[in-house]
């Protein structure tokens, strides 16, 4: 094999030890998706069999982490990756561990809906978890579409999204507040509706991370701990749903 034959070939097993790299990576956030959509659903419909394999599962999405960190490790060490391709490793190896802990999240929701399920249940089925669930689910299949095709505009728009998760989070913990206070029966429940609440909140607050490694990738700065009108000054005239 000619030198110039040997650069192409090492080239091309690079370029596709990455594209494999971020293959593993949509595919341990498929399955966190899948989990946390799961979760909201035992949650919904008072299903402590389904809540409780939501939590047995997390085993899995445990192991897809050590897997593809493992792999990152290997191609750090023998390819020692320069410039973009170094940014995208580091931004893989904090994505799956922002995905690892929606999975704690999902699991945690899971042991939470099997509580839940034993408990007498609000006329409205959970309604405010299901709104709130179903808008983080959004933001965490979102996210791993702008990673997935490295889109800088998506990864804005759910930063935004995050701050109307905060405001949903909070208006739950006020009305738990209140009815706790209305009927000291209802504490229990409500202090795990309120942990259920708390679990998704972060969920929402990992999603962000991502779509902040997708712009570090793409653009090679750092937007964490930036307020958003700071990182993205013209979308203040963009108007969003």
């Amino acid at each position: 094999m000619q030198p110039d034959d040997l650069t192409d070939h090492i080239s091309k097993r690079f370029n596709e030890d990455l594209e494999g790299l971020r293959n593993s990576v949509l595919t341990m956030g498929g399955l966190v998706e899948t989990q946390l959509s799961k979760a909201i659903a035992a949650i919904v419909n008072g299903d402590s069999e389904l809540g409780l394999k939501v939590a047995k599962d997390d085993y899995k999405v445990n192991n897809l982490e050590v897997e593809i960190d493992e792999e990152c490790s290997r191609i750090l060490a023998t390819r020692a990756p320069a410039a973009s391709d170094l940014r995208l490793i580091v931004a893989i190896i904090k994505t799956i561990t922002d995905l690892e802990r929606v999975g704690d999240e999902a699991e945690k929701i899971g042991f939470l809906a099997s509580k839940l399920a034993a408990m007498d249940r609000p006329a409205d089925s959970y309604r405010e978890l299901r709104n709130l669930g179903n808008h983080v689910l959004h933001m965490l299949r979102d996210a791993m579409n702008a990673f997935a095709r490295l889109d800088v505009e998506s990864s804005y728009a759910v930063l935004r999204e995050d701050e109307l998760v905060d405001e949903e989070y909070e208006m739950i913990t006020r009305q738990g507040i209140t009815f706790m206070m209305e009927d000291p029966r209802s504490i229990k429940r409500v202090m795990n509706v309120t942990w259920v609440a708390r679990a998704l909140e972060r969920i929402g607050d990992h999603s962000k991370n991502i779509c902040e490694y997708v712009i570090y990738m793409v653009e090679g700065r750092d937007v964490r701990h930036t307020q958003l009108p700071d990182v993205q000054p013209d979308q203040g005239n963009d108007e969003h749903s």
